[in-house]
């Protein structure tokens, strides 16, 4: 896996604030990083489902040499999850709802796995989990970052990708953050080792409640594998 390339994109929220040029923009972003594997961890939509469909034609243009995968974040699941999966899928997405499997890359194998959202969802880390090989790296989507406090106690999970909090949106010299979704208090954004577990929390291209970002850009986040210099078979990140 030394080399293996992950583009993520998080909280797209198409509209009302986010219009499709900056969708297009990352969507070709994407494309220059010649990724292994995109993944997409949720809140494609902000209060309308239907709205995903407008979408659609640009999603569909992101590619991968083993796939495009997301999960749905509590903004989907809110509007509807049916609906938003729908267009996620017309896209070429393919959507973990509690769900995982394993597959092969090169002489090595990956696993990845996916929970529905954490807040207005059902989310089955342990049926995520199930169908996963043992002893081998394993990749977890989750929209809430914070729910790596138990999910990595429950199996061994290498990296869990994650969104949610768009870094805070609006972060003040001094004050921080200070609005913070829930399960997105902790992990705010960035890379953290949470007990034998990574956790990245990408910042998201979108906005919600208002308009702006401050001091908080928008993220495309390349991550790539990489072995150990003493060759445990557990893979980290450069």
């Amino acid at each position: 896996l030394d080399g293996f390339k992950i583009v993520q994109l998080s909280d797209l929220h198409y509209l009302p604030f986010t219009k499709l040029d900056l969708i297009e923009k990352a969507v070709a972003q994407v494309a220059t990083r010649k990724p292994d594997l995109v993944v997409l961890t949720g809140d494609f939509v902000t209060h309308e489902a239907e709205t995903i469909f407008g979408a659609v034609q640009t999603l569909s243009r992101l590619n991968a040499k083993y796939g495009v995968f997301a999960v749905l974040g509590n903004h989907d699941v809110r509007s509807g999850a049916r609906i938003v999966r729908q267009g996620i899928e017309e896209a070429g997405i393919s959507v973990l709802h509690n769900c995982g499997f394993t597959f092969d890359v090169g002489n090595s194998r990956l696993n990845l796995a996916g929970v529905d959202d954490c807040i207005w969802g059902h989310p089955d880390i342990h049926a995520a989990l199930a169908p996963l090989a043992p002893r081998i790296p394993t990749l977890l989507l989750a929209h809430e970052p914070d729910v790596i406090d138990d999910f990595s106690e429950v199996g061994p999970i290498t990296l869990q990708l994650s969104g949610h909090t768009h870094g805070g949106q609006v972060r003040l010299p001094l004050l921080g953050t200070p609005v913070l979704p829930k399960l997105g208090e902790k992990y705010v954004q960035g890379l953290h080792r949470v007990n034998n577990s990574w956790l990245y929390t990408n910042r998201g291209l979108g906005m919600v409640s208002m308009p702006i970002r401050f001091n908080c850009p928008p993220e495309i986040t390349e991550i790539v594998l990489a072995a150990p210099s003493d060759k445990r078979s557990d893979n980290v990140l450069s």
